[in-house]
């Protein structure tokens, strides 16, 4: 009784310091039930760059945001339920190693550690709470998930017409069904996507024939293969030309630190060597 006493207090100070880290700009993490599992820096792909961002991992929830001052301040706070990710390995490629893709309804992006064992850390403790989650509710896993968008300078021309050059006139944009990174032209048209938005998103051309040959499929008639981009790492190709503008990811603004600078802190766990996770942590 002791010991859960002490680890109750113990585990609501870490999530009390994870608030203050955030302060105001972020919601209230504590929770009945709710555990701090672990954390650590990982490098976030998103769409103009890399980018170091801090990530807190609780039972229940996956929370991320921008390092302003490391151990101190975050902002731009993220909170993903972990009922709704799916988990992907990515292979490893050039400079590009350790990572794999975080996916939900609403977003997906690909994330990487400093090194494979860090790696089967992170992948190893958020199925384990990934599972605990489904078993305790009886949910099943959700079975679609958002496109992850093709970095900016993977793309030097558009991807669906061949044709456009990315200049500071001709300005990217991104389909938000298959990720694709495509010119004005070639995403004009809009869609509701469901777990997404409410409200209409820019689909490049070919999805928007597809997701309106899907709508009027009659209900018992199978869907056709879903036509995706394939995702690969940020390579050395960069193209030139403009941004996309409007197509921001919420936190990809330009902050300190950047994600070329290595990480000097693996996976840190709460919970013990004796974590029932099955891999060997660094222990507070």
């Amino acid at each position: 009784m002791v010991d859960r006493l002490v680890n109750s207090e113990a585990n609501a100070r870490r999530i009390a310091m994870v608030e203050n880290c955030f302060g105001s700009s972020g919601q209230p993490l504590a929770e009945q039930g709710r555990v701090l599992v672990g954390e650590g820096v990982l490098t976030k792909m998103c769409r103009k760059k890399p980018k170091a961002r801090q990530f807190f991992l609780f039972n229940d929830i996956l929370v991320y945001g921008n390092i302003v001052i490391n151990k101190k301040k975050y902002n731009k706070q993220h909170v993903i339920p972990l009922e709704e990710v799916k988990l992907e390995s990515l292979k490893d490629e050039g400079q590009y190693r350790n990572g794999w893709l975080i996916c939900t309804a609403s977003k997906s992006f690909a994330v990487y550690a400093a090194t494979a064992t860090e790696k089967e850390e992170w992948m190893a403790h958020i199925e384990k709470c990934i599972e605990d989650l489904l078993r305790k509710s009886g949910k099943q896993p959700p079975s679609e998930h958002a496109a992850v968008w093709v970095p900016d300078n993977e793309a030097s021309i558009c991807m669906h017409c061949k044709k456009t050059q990315f200049t500071v006139l001709n300005r990217r944009h991104h389909c938000r069904k298959c990720g694709s990174v495509v010119c004005g032209p070639c995403s004009s048209k809009r869609f509701v996507l469901k777990g997404q938005s409410e409200k209409p998103l820019r689909v490049c051309l070919q999805c928007y024939d597809e997701l309106n040959r899907e709508r009027a499929r009659p209900p018992n008639q199978p869907a056709a293969p879903a036509t995706t981009t394939p995702v690969k790492p940020m390579g050395d190709n960069a193209g030139s030309g403009g941004d996309s503008s409007a197509d921001d990811d919420s936190d990809d603004d330009d902050d300190r630190p950047s994600a070329e600078e290595k990480h000097d802190e693996g996976f840190t766990s709460y919970n013990g060597v004796k974590n029932g996770y099955g891999s060997k942590v660094t222990t507070v």
